[in-house]
């Protein structure tokens, strides 16, 4: 992707819509959290990211993770790995499924979230068709998602993971297109299917050949070509 190219993501929904907010925050249906608490999510419901950002991560068991136990006698699973982010205005919802199992976290300070059943979005029918849409580009994301995950150099992998992400989250600023959202180089390694230390390695290789930046804050970006 070029930065100077603008993200394809729809715009958010009009989540300043009075009624919706008034009604969820009268059946006492939002919740504010700090940044890295875990979101308490349940099947039937859907999430609406009032302002700040979720991260979600997902874990896998497998025969050989299930096959091993903590010292209390657990099942151990496997290391969290980052799927991606939910921005302000955008819905999101938790179904885990066997061997899979998800979480959502609050990824900045203030991240406030209201939730609905899905029978409630009768009420809102344009709402409701909205997030039909949304998550029907959010599926299209995913497949784009995997098909980059299938390079086999990581640094293409890494290149293709940062893009993705300018493209859907990415803001403008006079450089290029900057992802708004703090991101670790362990988050980054997980996504990748790599090391923190290769991602440190070839983030420098990127920022080198001037692929990718760093602000004064050490939010990545895209610069302009």
């Amino acid at each position: 992707m070029h930065a100077s190219i603008p993200s394809s993501n729809p715009s958010p929904f009009n989540l300043t819509e009075k009624s919706v907010f008034d009604w969820a925050k009268c059946h006492y249906r939002d919740h504010t959290f700090n940044k890295d608490e875990i979101i308490p999510t349940r099947p039937g419901l859907l999430y609406f990211v009032e302002q700040g950002a979720i991260r979600i991560v997902g874990k896998a068991q497998t025969n050989e993770t299930l096959q091993k136990q903590d010292h209390n006698g657990n099942h151990s699973l496997s290391e969290e790995v980052f799927l991606g982010f939910v921005g302000t205005g955008q819905p999101f919802e938790i179904v885990s499924q066997f061997p899979i199992s998800l979480k959502a976290f609050a990824h900045l300070e203030s991240t406030c979230v209201i939730w609905l059943y899905w029978q409630d979005l009768d009420h809102w029918p344009l709402l409701k068709q909205e997030v039909f849409d949304t998550f029907r580009y959010q599926h299209q994301r995913k497949l784009l998602w995997l098909s980059m995950l299938g390079q086999k150099r990581t640094i293409d992998r890494l290149l293709g993971f940062l893009t993705l992400l300018v493209e859907e989250y990415g803001q403008p600023c006079d450089k290029g297109y900057y992802l708004p959202y703090p991101l670790t180089h362990a988050q980054i390694a997980s996504a990748i299917g790599t090391t923190r230390v290769t991602v440190t390695r070839l983030m420098g290789r990127l920022r080198q050949e001037g692929l990718v930046a760093l602000d004064e804050e050490h939010l990545i970006y895209l610069p302009n070509s």
